[in-house]
């Protein structure tokens, strides 16, 4: 028996694009930002562990308060400063290289 005898039909796209759906709803950019946040926050973390370094030892490297690298590492917030995540770089041996593509 075929698949079409089966019943099963061809899969295929179905409606617009994840993105045009958030495009729709108003949330796009939102979510765009959070996505790249949360790609950060999750590198900061893992260079982190590798170096065995806890939030205070970080944000001392950072100089910064503790409060502050605990924003950064927030995914759900965005407002971050190229001049913070120089920093966080820095403290953690890593370069910051931003890219338009």
């Amino acid at each position: 028996m075929t698949h079409k005898e089966k019943g099963h039909k061809k899969k295929g796209k179905v409606g617009s694009s994840f993105d045009g759906f958030l495009a729709e709803q108003g949330i796009l950019e939102e979510c765009e930002e959070q996505a790249v946040k949360q790609i950060l926050a999750d590198q900061i973390k893992a260079a982190m562990e590798k170096e065995r370094l806890t939030k205070a030892a970080m944000a001392i490297r950072m100089q910064t308060s503790r409060r502050a690298l605990d924003r950064l590492l927030d995914p759900a917030n965005t407002s971050v400063t190229l001049h913070t995540l120089q920093r966080a770089a820095v403290a953690i041996g890593r370069q910051l290289r931003l890219e338009l593509v």
